[in-house]
């Protein structure tokens, strides 16, 4: 059975930083999408960053939080990570991990469902 746990949210000042975390358990596939999302209140759902895996890695950022937020993996443990740097009020949200098997179109803006979510932590910024 596969899991996705996420952990490290909170609340922090405007200028802040964060690192989250989600820990992924039973999901054996070598190459993979996985990737952060975020939603806010009475907003839709953003993909927040990406990462690819296909005998390489990409990552990719959304504009929103390129420069600021950066992801990190912890292979052996598998652990994926989410540093966030320079936090904004408008960054405040509910954060999820997600994976899918295809790594094809692992960006995010993609439309492409992935299979397996976590609770989400919940991240508030504060002016």
């Amino acid at each position: 059975q596969v899991q996705l746990v996420e952990s490290g949210g909170g609340s922090v000042q405007a200028g802040g930083s964060l690192r989250l975390s989600c820990v992924v358990s039973g999901y054996t596939e070598r190459n993979y999408c996985m990737a952060w999302f975020r939603q806010a209140p009475g907003k839709e759902r953003e993909g927040v960053a990406t990462i690819a895996h296909y005998g390489g890695t990409s990552t990719y950022y959304a504009d929103s939080v390129k420069g600021r937020f950066t992801l990190s993996q912890d292979n052996a443990a598998n652990i994926l990570y989410l540093q966030m740097n320079s936090l904004k009020p408008e960054d405040t949200a509910m954060y999820y991990c997600a994976v899918r098997q295809s790594w094809e179109y692992c960006y995010p803006g993609s439309r492409r469902d992935f299979t397996y979510w976590g609770q989400g932590t919940q991240v508030t910024v504060s002016s």
